[in-house]
């Protein structure tokens, strides 16, 4: 009964193929003899992009049966035990005999729903297949844990809610053309992209109410689920508050003490030690992803208060009131996930802080490439010379010479004290690839691949 199961749900798959999905930027390898993981937030397009590698490679020559695709979220599969896992291959010979194993490519999804899938995977890796994807929704599919139940093998792929290309692209505006007309549609995709959400499935809904209900769906989600049942936390009230804390603060060192003092205040029961621990769980669960102040000192690195980045500016804006300044936040966040989509293993983002601020810091190995501000807007005499001094002493400190301001619509070239100060447009650097030897972009081009990370 339970192979009568399997066999439907593996040819309903196969009948689906090619399937109707949008491209994203990256794409999944394929032959690579490897298990190739996909970590990521939850609803950011995991699924979809497995769907892409196969479009590719039944592009590619490979025949439709040749694919063995489970979506392990079935009902009538909750209750299988790692012992039946078997049932899934022995299924598909059954189906297909004359196909040898070896030469099928197997995508597992929400595998982690059976218990300790993770060596009916290996043993499948090492005895027969080696061409097997696997992707989940909650946190036991995060990538330390990823990396820990397979040993070394997997190589990852993290996935995130749209690139600004993406969204475009999602939207159906033309991204490589610079006419005046298209460089309007892109100024104001851009508005929309920074104030709204990315998350594939938000971006392809068009009523604003059923948006807000989605996103408030998927931020419960995130606390019951992936939070509080992952990682059993039952003061479920106050780490709701802690989460929105975080996020209220977005952009901003983020003092944990503080807001343990603030919860205490209050009289809510609640350990530091907890506090520091959440926050960790939030950036498991991408969340939030953090980055230090800037020191020469690892250790004085590792003691500084952390920025916090919030996974979605939409996702954000429908938990908290939008305030005023807003965009500005919102500003820094898209460019720092620009930032972190693209970065190389090797690479680290940090932040400035002296008697001035510069708001990112790019290390490619040891030697900082890269220095960043955000501002929504230099017109303001007092917002530049702010801006430019904080790139100044980043600049003096660091050894560093690149130097680029960011805005929301402004581009211009300023000779500062003999140095060279780019700024450029979001929008138009959000379509350009990461530079790292001339003012932070490469104008005419996309980034189309991302490093594994092992």
């Amino acid at each position: 009964m339970r192979k009568d199961i399997i066999k439907s749900l593996i040819a309903i798959r196969q009948s689906e193929i090619p399937f109707n999905v949008i491209e994203r930027d990256v794409k999944l390898p394929v032959n690579r003899k490897k298990i190739i993981t996909v970590p990521g937030v939850r609803r950011c397009g995991k699924s979809t992009m497995m769907e892409i590698a196969i479009d590719d490679l039944v592009r590619k020559g490979v025949p439709k049966e040749n694919i063995l695709w489970i979506g392990f979220d079935d009902e009538r599969l909750v209750n299988m035990s790692s012992d039946e896992l078997d049932d899934v291959i022995i299924a598909y010979m059954e189906m297909f005999p004359d196909i040898p194993i070896k030469d099928v490519y197997m995508f597992f999804d929400e595998i982690q729903l059976i218990k300790d899938w993770e060596y009916f995977v290996l043993r499948i890796y090492k005895s027969y297949c080696k061409n097997i994807y696997i992707c989940g929704s909650n946190a036991t599919m995060l990538s330390s844990e990823l990396g820990s139940a397979l040993r070394g093998y997997p190589l990852e792929y993290e996935t995130y809610p749209l690139s600004f290309n993406e969204f475009c692209r999602f939207k159906g505006i033309v991204t490589d053309s610079f006419m005046e007309q298209d460089k309007a549609r892109l100024k104001n995709a851009f508005e929309t992209y920074n104030q709204e959400s990315a998350f594939p499935e938000i971006v392809l809904t068009s009523s604003r109410s059923e948006q807000l209900k989605l996103l408030h769906g998927y931020f419960d989600t995130m606390i019951l689920r992936d939070l509080a049942e992952h990682y059993r936390i039952t003061n479920t009230g106050v780490i709701r508050y802690f989460i929105k804390r975080i996020m209220a603060n977005l952009s901003k060192p983020t003092s944990i003490n503080a807001i343990y003092n603030d919860i205490r205040s209050q009289g809510l029961k609640v350990s530091k030690d907890d506090l520091y621990l959440w926050a960790d769980y939030a950036c498991n669960i991408f969340l939030f992803m953090r980055i230090p102040k800037y020191d020469r000192s690892p250790v004085k690195e590792r003691k500084s208060l952390d920025k916090f980045y919030c996974i979605d500016n939409g996702l954000r804006n429908a938990v908290l009131m939008p305030q005023s300044n807003d965009k500005g936040k919102n500003l820094e966040n898209t460019v720092f996930m620009h930032l972190n989509r693209h970065k190389l293993q090797s690479d680290k983002i940090s932040y400035f802080q002296g008697n001035a601020e510069c708001d990112f810091v790019l290390r490619r190995e040891e030697n900082v490439v890269l220095l960043i501000q955000v501002s929504w807007s230099i017109a303001d005499d007092e917002t530049r010379e702010r801006e430019i001094k904080g790139l100044l002493e980043a600049s003096s400190v660091t050894g560093c010479d690149n130097l680029l301001i960011i805005t929301d619509d402004e581009k211009d070239s300023l000779n500062i004290e003999g140095k060279r100060v780019g700024v450029i447009p979001a929008w138009e650097w959000l379509l350009g690839n990461i530079n790292y030897d001339k003012q932070g972009v490469q104008e005419g081009g996309h980034d189309s691949a991302q490093s594994p990370r092992r």
